[in-house]
């Protein structure tokens, strides 16, 4: 049952990418996920209250709360760096150094969540890398790095964002999904409204167009639903094979960018796609085999 939360995460991942770009073409990028992060937390809450998990907050561990507020705050540590990193570096140097995330965070889950490898998993594991990296396209840009300070935002992004699955992978340990979801979206709530309040961009949210407010609370929805599910496969699953899964979002948002704004691959990035799609299969099918150690 959890692989198929985690296929329902990377759909509805996908089809957050398709709103939200539809959403943001007058809007700044960091007010609309403030928003978007707004809506998530209202849908996180009303699952919680329809399974009548409410109740059960009282008897959360204090390690739990620590692990789900750290989570949170590796979510919103993550976004801070990469838009720093972006901002100083240039984004074909940039991005490749951030997806590398999905890979560290399925070798952080091996290392300090003793998730067991067998030889199928590992070889899924490096087609993914592989893929991802393919499905990095190269693209010229006219920002150039001021130093060597866009790597050290680079680097942290994508080890924050790896954190943001171990953590969470710990902190739901013994916790409704659902409850857990919203705790830990509450506290993304305010380190996303900081970036806004920080960079002074507060005063933007009242100008957002009317279609475009609708995209991004549709975008909204799209999240809640794809962070249920992610968080759920995570209590039932190993994140060495839910995260990957979940990364399936790419397949998704390619074909719907395929059909609703005509875009297309160059065949770099479609022999990566297919790379990654294939070791993500090679995990699924092959997670419950014995480990290469036994």
């Amino acid at each position: 049952m959890w692989l198929l939360f985690a296929a329902g995460s990377a759909f509805f991942a996908g089809i957050t990418a398709i709103l939200a770009k539809c959403g943001i073409r007058n809007t700044d990028s960091t007010v609309a996920t403030a928003v978007r992060t707004i809506v998530v937390l209202i849908m996180s809450m009303m699952m919680v209250l329809i399974v009548g998990s409410a109740g059960t907050i009282t008897g959360i561990s204090g390690k739990t709360w620590l692990f789900l507020t750290l989570s949170g705050l590796a979510t919103g540590a993550s976004w801070l760096c990469y838009f720093r990193a972006l901002q100083v570096g240039d984004v074909n140097k940039v991005v490749p150094v951030d997806k590398s995330s999905t890979v560290l965070a399925m070798l952080l889950a091996l290392i300090f969540l003793h998730e067991e490898i067998s030889l199928p998993r590992l070889i899924g594991l490096v087609a993914v890398a592989c893929g991802i990296f393919l499905m990095i396209e190269k693209k010229e840009s006219g920002t150039r790095a001021h130093g060597k300070g866009w790597l050290l935002f680079a680097v942290l992004s994508a080890v924050f964002a790896a954190l943001t699955s171990i953590l969470g992978k710990i902190g739901i340990d013994g916790v409704e999904s659902n409850l857990g979801t919203a705790i830990r979206t509450a506290v993304v709530l305010v380190m996303a409204w900081l970036m806004v309040v920080v960079t002074g961009k507060a005063k933007e949210v009242r100008k957002i167009p009317r279609r475009e407010l609708l995209f991004i609370c549709l975008s909204g929805l799209a999240t809640g639903a794809s962070w249920l599910c992610y968080y759920k496969a995570l209590q039932d699953g190993p994140a060495s094979v839910v995260v990957p899964v979940d990364k399936l979002s790419i397949l998704v948002s390619v074909l719907f960018s395929r059909a609703v704004f005509h875009e297309k691959l160059p065949k770099r990035a479609i022999i990566g796609l297919a790379l990654l799609t294939a070791g993500t299969v090679i995990m699924a099918v092959n997670w419950n085999l014995p480990a290469l150690n036994q």
